[in-house]
């Protein structure tokens, strides 16, 4: 198990360097982990016809989904709210570096400040993907 590529879904190139990597059809599986109108919609750029998305972030209430594309596509969307016995496996990747998690951090900030970045990534205020607070 594991990632063999990971690319910046920030980059304005991104879905252009998925499909050059995987080919044009597209990813077989997508884990969106934001629960966001943009991230989803790219989500739904990258996977092939017939693929499938997790959906396990949920920061927004609601989202624009292109509905025609998921069926028209054959996308099978899947929600995802509690674990299933994963954490020690991604523990032990990250421990051996398969997994590369530190590109997925924004900022590090004291705990002190926490409230602050809560409310700077409820609204929005910057670009941020994930702010890890160290106490």
């Amino acid at each position: 198990a594991g990632a063999d590529a990971a690319f910046d879904p920030s980059d304005p190139l991104f879905e252009q360097k998925v499909k050059e990597y995987v080919g044009l059809k597209g990813v077989d599986r997508v884990f969106e982990a934001v629960g966001a109108t943009k991230p989803i919609q790219s989500a739904l750029s990258i996977v092939r016809k017939g693929g499938s998305i997790t959906l396990i972030g949920n920061v927004s209430p609601t989202i624009e989904l292109p509905l025609q594309k998921v069926v028209t596509r054959e996308i099978s969307l899947y929600g995802s709210c509690a674990i299933s016995g994963e954490y020690e496996m991604v523990l032990d990747m990250m421990a051996k570096k398969k997994i590369n998690v530190l590109q997925l951090v924004s900022v590090e900030a004291p705990l002190s400040e926490g409230k602050r970045w809560f409310d700077t990534l409820y609204n929005k205020t910057e670009d941020l993907l994930k702010v890890v607070l160290i106490p």
